[in-house]
């Protein structure tokens, strides 16, 4: 991806944070995720009084576009509001992303649009299910 796709994933990214539901936290995160034809769905995080029954943002967006039949991602972006600081996604998300996103950029930004780039690989080293781990 270039660096105008990069900033396009993180302003969708960002404009779904704004759609979290996080009245416990006050965590607002959002995320933009691509297929590999360049359709776009994005998440939030939405919390639930029995906190386990949470859904972070990233894969609320991965189920969204599996459940329209999506199965082919390029990138997937990630913000959250923590100043100068990059979010990175949680360890339920990283096996997410590493099983259903494989082959996709993890792109972790700030609210200043900063941003770090990896694999679902360097994220998660040796995830379950990780058929090259022996």
């Amino acid at each position: 991806m270039d660096k105008t796709d990069i900033l396009l994933l993180i302003d969708k990214a960002i404009e779904a944070s704004k759609f979290s539901h996080s009245p416990y936290s006050n965590f607002k995160v959002g995320a933009a995720l691509i297929t590999t034809d360049g359709k776009i769905y994005t998440g939030c995080n939405i919390e639930n009084a029995s906190y386990g029954l949470t859904i972070c943002a990233e894969r609320t967006a991965i189920f969204k576009a599996m459940s329209e039949g999506e199965h082919d991602f390029s990138a997937i972006a990630v913000y959250a509001d923590t100043g100068k600081n990059l979010i990175s996604p949680c360890g339920a998300c990283r096996q997410i992303i590493s099983e259903f996103c494989p082959n996709a950029e993890v792109i972790m930004c700030n609210r200043e649009k900063n941003y770090r780039i990896m694999t679902p690989g360097q994220l998660l080293p040796f995830s379950f299910g990780d058929k090259d781990f022996k």
